[in-house]
């Protein structure tokens, strides 16, 4: 089944990884692909403890898309695109499968949506895939079997509060 996290609100990237944890709890395989994120996050640094989760590679840091130079945004594609093609490629190993911000990568352009529904398409029938990430393309929300979305009522970034380590990053 595709799970798919996706609004304006905070907790996407908390539900899926709370839900890899739960299959991790379980002994079951999984493997988080992170997109648009670099690799200082906690849950990050979480997972590297747990012998069943594989966390596929990310850059240290990476800017967001918005303030990149074209050069920069190619070069995050190509990026992405290597983020994607191990993630497919270890699908078939796994029991969970989860491809945080890919949302974000397809909507700005670093991925085509076509690789992702061609890895959906291919994925064993068995596998939980977890999507996340705003603005998801149409061809993604027809494939989900369940969809989500969270709704931002108030943050305290709407009144200039920066990220804070343990709750956003």
């Amino acid at each position: 089944m595709v799970h798919l996290y996706t609004g304006d609100g905070k907790g996407k990237t908390t539900c899926a990884m709370g839900l890899a944890l739960r299959m991790a709890g379980r002994g079951k395989r999984v493997v988080i692909a992170q997109f648009l994120k670099g690799g200082g996050s906690g849950e990050r640094l979480a997972f590297e403890a747990l012998p069943n989760v594989t966390l596929i590679p990310v850059p240290e840091q990476i800017k967001f898309v918005f303030a990149m130079s074209g050069e920069e945004k190619a070069e995050a594609a190509a990026e992405m695109q290597k983020i994607l093609q191990a993630a497919a490629r270890l699908a078939a190993s796994c029991d969970m499968l989860v491809l945080d911000e890919i949302c974000g990568a397809v909507s700005t352009g670093l991925i085509p949506p076509e690789e992702v529904t061609a890895l959906l398409d291919g994925c064993p029938e068995a596998l939980e895939v977890v999507l996340t990430g705003r603005d998801p393309v149409p061809e993604l929300v027809r494939r989900a079997t369940y969809v989500t979305e969270m709704k931002k009522r108030k943050h305290p970034f709407d009144q200039g509060a920066a990220a804070r380590e343990g709750i956003e990053f």
